[in-house]
């Protein structure tokens, strides 16, 4: 059993890692992006001047152990568009309007955040990668600008992404997530989309100096399939952008799906990324079945997490 666990992301991806490895593990601390523009948590962090809550509820949903209708309350949605008026109820996510409730009874987001995490019993910690307002914004291979990570998530430009920028570029973070890197015996980067959600936690200046040093072991978990902003990638290209974006970073272990027999629906508009990786040198290439087959654009935690303990034991 590996005992402290570090997962950088936190997007849907990272909340598969963390309900996998949850029961071998009772130190699990997720760094989650703060970039989030779009959809409920975009809506409420523009609205209430707050940060993006929605990826740090899923989290706290996927850790809890509170009764199963209290962590189905966190995730439940209303009804509606995500994306649609600010000032309507519609499409929003009933954890994020509670985390946003506590942030003004208790006048602190980070007190709030601890708050939610201690009423539904989370079983880790759920950090920011910083407290601080912060967007990204990316270069194509033409060099065209595209603006905000809910642009970047739905596809809004032409041509493929070359680079994504932190705005502001020096934030601080949180001095527990540096404290839990600094003492990890296990760091997982991935999965999750690349440009939006993984790397804009490498891009704070503090959260990657404490990768580049720590000692523990570095899982890099590639995703399934890609979406439009890694539309038609390699393995390789995957890789080559995490390093382009990080260049001293390496991995004791590369794990990559192998499992393409079921299929995917047209209507997501996923290519699954074929399992062929020509790049030797960052980390030991590991090869699995981690498959959702339910919904197989998602890895099946059980299957990740077993394959995750069983390399790096």
């Amino acid at each position: 059993m590996t005992n402290r666990i570090v997962c950088l992301g936190g997007g849907v991806g990272t909340v598969q890692v963390i309900r996998g490895l949850r029961p071998y593990s009772s130190d699990i601390t997720v760094v989650v992006s703060m970039a989030d523009e779009g959809g409920s948590a975009g809506r409420l962090r523009r609205l209430y001047s707050v940060p993006p809550p929605g990826d740090l509820i899923n989290c706290i949903a996927a850790l809890s152990d509170a009764e199963p209708i209290l962590k189905q309350l966190l995730t439940y949605r209303f009804e509606g568009n995500r994306w649609g008026r600010e000032d309507s109820i519609v499409g929003h996510k009933i954890g994020n309007l509670i985390l946003v409730a506590l942030t003004k009874i208790l006048g602190d987001f980070n007190k709030a955040l601890l708050e939610m995490e201690r009423i539904f019993s989370s079983h880790g910690k759920i950090i920011p990668s910083t407290y601080e307002s912060v967007s990204i914004w990316a270069e194509t291979t033409k060099g065209d600008k595209v603006m905000g990570e809910e642009t970047i998530d739905l596809g809004k430009y032409k041509d493929n992404l070359a680079r994504v920028h932190l705005s502001p570029t020096n934030v601080s973070t949180p001095k527990i997530a540096l404290d839990s890197i600094d003492a990890a015996d296990l760091i997982i980067i991935g999965p999750g989309d690349l440009y939006t959600t993984i790397i804009p936690v490498l891009l704070v200046p503090e959260i990657i100096k404490a990768v580049y040093q720590s000692r523990a072991k570095k899982v890099y978990i590639f995703n399934i399939a890609n979406k439009r902003e890694t539309q038609n990638y390699t393995l390789d290209d995957h890789l080559n952008a995490l390093i382009r974006h990080c260049p001293a970073l390496k991995f004791d272990y590369l794990l990559v799906n192998t499992n393409q027999k079921p299929k995917l629906s047209s209507r997501l508009k996923y290519q699954y990324i074929q399992p062929r990786l020509k790049t030797q040198s960052y980390g030991t290439i590991i090869k699995s079945d981690v498959i959702d087959e339910s919904f197989p654009v998602q890895h099946d935690p059980a299957k990740l997490a077993k394959k995750i303990l069983q390399v790096v034991k």
